[in-house]
């Protein structure tokens, strides 16, 4: 595995995994304890996530607030979408400041997000497969949403908001500021 820090984003990381092919395909390690702590620190992941969305679907910007917060390590298995990332610390060099990455299963680029940042994502294929391991547990309690399209963050999504197919909750995400920060 190949990891590349952010430098703009502290504790943000690109990881690329060593793909080995042949006429049959390929196989590649996704994950590695003892490889991710040593590059990029003592994470204990607890829960992994799916999800499946068609072209079009827009998730996000979600985190976990407090004590809730979580980490997490995301990538794509199947398809292709944009991923952003929203810096909610406050006392961040980059706090305020949003990012994206195209993650596909053709790739096989994982992003991994510390503490303290809203995620969110675009599908951009006719579906993608989404993958995330996390750091703590869901707790519906401590679940924030910010508005996707925010005119303050001003993220470049792949599509309009009236393009973007949305959850009810995700279309009653708040403003980034006021939203509950770290």
């Amino acid at each position: 595995m190949k990891f590349e820090k952010v430098a703009a984003f502290e504790g943000v990381w690109l990881i690329d995994c060593d793909r080995h092919g042949d006429s049959r395909g390929y196989f590649c390690e996704t994950f590695r304890l003892d490889e991710f702590r040593r590059m990029v620190g003592d994470v204990d992941f607890v829960q992994e996530n799916e999800s499946l969305s068609r072209h079009g679907v827009l998730r996000g910007l979600h985190y976990q607030a407090g004590a809730a917060a979580q980490a997490k390590l995301v990538r794509v298995s199947e398809g292709a979408i944009v991923d952003v990332i929203v810096d909610l610390r406050r006392r961040s060099a980059s706090f305020g400041r949003w990012m994206s990455v195209e993650l596909s299963a053709e790739s096989g680029r994982q992003l991994f997000v510390p503490r303290g940042f809203a995620h969110g994502f675009a599908v951009v294929s006719d579906v993608a497969r989404f993958q995330y391991k996390v750091d703590n547990y869901y707790a519906p309690s401590a679940e924030r949403t910010i508005a996707c399209f925010d005119p303050t963050l001003a993220i470049t999504w792949p599509m309009t908001a009236a393009e973007a197919i949305v959850s009810a909750k995700d279309a009653a995400g708040v403003p980034f500021p006021p939203a509950d920060l770290f």
